[in-house]
């Protein structure tokens, strides 16, 4: 099941891609650079954009806390085709049609959280409000797209973004290096955005043990999930804030990776009692 729906993922090309294709190869100098599609949008040609690829990908390497690098890398990476693969995925859903046609925005305007922190335990809004809040992070912080051409597909690119910090709650993984690489390689491998597998090599900044776990367990965990679940981008999440979690995640064929911040903590524990246990021989030793 899981190679089916890969294969549809990766060969599916979308119609749109055939315009794309003409729409990338026109040239155009910054003297005769065409206006702008929607409020914020910066038009690049092929050489900016991979200038602006190729930039971005190395200083959030560097850098991963710029969240603004990140965001340039994954749009421009996302076009000519990935982007248009990912809208005609919502398409091709019928609530992923009233997404597109609704345009709902994530914010903290549109997302109250004291109205979320009175919901019931173990609901879709709580888990997502309470993850919000052990991790000291807003609706606010993402982004506006500028770097899309499409207009449809700008907002297809922003609704992802928005959405992140509910992938975060659905998995239950952390925002610390090694659950968001986690998470980013679920994201790669149900929406095949190209910045979502690049920020796979984030594994070079984690610790040894970090960087053994995620290979032996996370990282199965993440290509597994991605591909066996239904597509998180037609998530009206807005309408799922009062449903029980553990629901939407058996609806969406997604199962939880093993608690994270349990397994870093037993480990800590470990590392504890074996310096504690190394002292106490040295003592006895000494006397």
């Amino acid at each position: 099941m899981a190679h089916t729906l890969a294969s549809t993922r990766l060969f599916n090309l979308p119609a749109s891609f055939r315009f794309t294709c003409v729409n990338l190869a026109r040239t155009f100098s910054v003297l005769n650079r065409p206006p702008p599609h929607y409020a914020g949008h910066v038009p690049l040609n092929v050489f900016e954009r991979g200038a602006v690829a190729a930039g971005s990908a190395i200083m959030s390497l560097l850098n991963p806390r710029r969240g603004d690098l990140i965001a340039a890398l994954g749009e421009t990476t996302a076009t000519p085709y990935f982007i248009y693969r990912l809208r005609d995925v919502m398409l091709s859903s019928p609530t992923g049609r009233r997404i597109l046609r609704d345009r709902p925005r994530i914010t903290s305007q549109t997302m109250s959280v004291t109205k979320l922190r009175a919901m019931a335990e173990n609901t879709v809004g709580r888990a997502y409000v309470d993850w919000l809040d052990r991790e000291g992070v807003s609706p606010d912080t993402r982004d506006s797209v500028k770097y899309i051409d499409d207009e449809e597909c700008a907002y297809v690119m922003q609704r992802y973004r928005e959405s992140h910090d509910f992938y975060h709650a659905l998995t239950g993984l952390p925002v610390f290096v090694e659950g968001e690489v986690a998470l980013k390689a679920f994201e790669f491998a149900n929406t095949l955005l190209p910045m979502t597998g690049l920020s796979i090599f984030a594994v070079t900044r984690m610790k040894p043990a970090e960087r053994s776990r995620f290979w032996r367990t996370y990282l199965p965990w993440a290509l597994s999930n991605g591909l066996k679940s239904k597509e998180v981008i037609n998530v009206y999440w807005e309408e799922q804030l009062e449903r029980d979690i553990d629901d939407l995640r058996a609806e969406l064929g997604l199962e939880r990776p093993p608690d994270l911040r349990e397994r870093r903590k037993a480990m800590k524990e470990q590392r504890k009692a074996a310096k504690e246990k190394r002292e106490k021989m040295g003592g006895l030793m000494a006397d």
